[in-house]
């Protein structure tokens, strides 16, 4: 006879949390803490788990962003800045390494970013009789973007939100089949749920009503995009923040702090890109993953966004006395406002690196590119020794359980 699992309450009040949590026989450090400020961050709450924070140094110039009326991203001025960034992580020698690469980026002049874009997107698709419907769909849904902008601009409805505004609408046609990419901008935050509101609007209230032609279905996922995965579209068009981080490394930096030669980093570089092209890898990047994933727990971004916001575009080439190396971030989605930010760790992390709260998302989609630029340049380093000895070392020795 099959065991039957008790049925656990599901609210969140503190009555519900302690019946889960004794039902379950835990107790401990696990629920030694007030759940309180937690609540309403996910559902059927039972406890937090703690991850070490450690934090790296480094020196970025940053630059400051604003958006055009038309969506675009605008430099308004630029400022060098010695910045700490927290780092959750379990990965030995993570911490280490980011450093070692931030150092040799510090010695040699420093970092410097740029956001080039901002656009979030949700990829929908409305079904049609066929493929002539669906074209003549696409046609008519390009000519009235201007139109839906004053559809949502105008709209009182409680169920949309202002902050995010449509900027185009993308169409793709296949078979019966019109996927629309509607592109948003978002503000400080993320945007999932705000652009998720505007585009169901769009979709339902805009699109069915008055299309052209019968529309038999509309999906308002249907995942050409590539939400929370890694994907052409995205590491092409650009998905959330696209940043560019970049700076030239002396020789002497190389030599001394990375303990390898321009010529090593260089061989590495062609071979890893030559990889990266033959397993068709939507990134051409060693390890950017770590350094991204460390950022967002710590600073309570959307774990499941790592897979997106980790595609990445390295670039080394030789130059007079160095190497520049230059990292392209197409879609990094990240948030200072909403969601996992306004948990007390998370903001107490975001205020220590000046990113917490309205106007500070450009800062903290530069200081991630940064980040994991700064690991790249460590872990290639380390990779390009001969027999990638370095590499091996810091797994051996900082790798935990043998």
């Amino acid at each position: 006879m099959a065991l039957v699992a008790p049925r656990l309450p599901r609210k969140n009040d503190p009555a519900s949390v302690r019946a889960r949590q004794e039902a379950l026989g835990l107790d401990g450090a696990v629920t030694d803490v007030d759940l309180e400020p937690f609540v309403r961050a996910a559902e059927s709450v039972v406890g937090v788990v703690a991850i070490p924070v450690s934090v790296a140094q480094l020196r970025i110039s940053l630059g400051e962003y604003e958006l055009s009326d038309d969506g675009d991203v605008v430099e308004v001025g630029r400022a060098v800045e010695d910045v700490v960034v927290p780092l959750a992580h379990t990965e030995g020698g993570l911490t280490a390494s980011v450093q070692r690469g931030a150092r040799a980026v510090e010695e040699s002049g420093g970092f410097r970013t740029h956001v080039i874009a901002d656009r979030i997107t949700r990829a929908s698709c409305f079904v049609c009789r066929d493929t002539s419907d669906a074209l003549a769909l696409a046609r008519w849904v390009e000519e009235q973007v201007p139109a839906m902008q004053e559809f949502l601009r105008a709209s009182d409805s409680p169920e949309l939100s202002r902050y995010a505004v449509l900027r185009e609408a993308k169409t793709h046609v296949v078979g019966p089949m019109c996927h629309v990419l509607w592109r948003f901008t978002t503000g400080d935050a993320v945007g999932a749920n705000m652009m998720t509101r505007n585009a169901y609007a769009l979709n339902m209230t805009y699109v069915l009503p008055q299309a052209p032609v019968s529309v038999e279905r509309a999906i308002l996922e249907a995942n050409m995009g590539g939400d929370k995965k890694p994907s052409y579209e995205y590491f092409q068009q650009g998905h959330g923040k696209t940043v560019l981080a970049e700076a030239t490394l002396t020789d002497e930096a190389i030599r001394r702090v990375l303990r390898t030669t321009r010529a090593d980093l260089e061989e590495l570089a062609w071979a890893g890109t030559h990889g990266a092209v033959a397993s068709g890898m939507q990134s051409v990047a060693f390890t950017p993953a770590s350094a991204v994933a460390a950022v967002f727990a710590a600073t309570g971004q959307d774990l499941g966004m790592v897979g997106t916001s980790s595609m990445a575009h390295g670039v080394e080439h030789g130059v007079d006395g160095g190497l520049h190396v230059s990292v392209r971030f197409p879609g990094l989605e990240v948030g200072t406002v909403g969601g996992g930010t306004t948990l007390p760790f998370a903001h107490e992390w975001l205020e220590l690196m000046g990113c917490a709260g309205p106007g500070k998302v450009y800062r903290l989609a530069q200081i991630v590119a940064a980040t994991a630029t700064a690991l790249e340049i460590s872990a290639s380093a380390a990779m390009a020794t001969a027999g990638s000895e370095n590499f091996f070392r810091a797994h051996f020795e900082r790798g935990g359980m043998r």
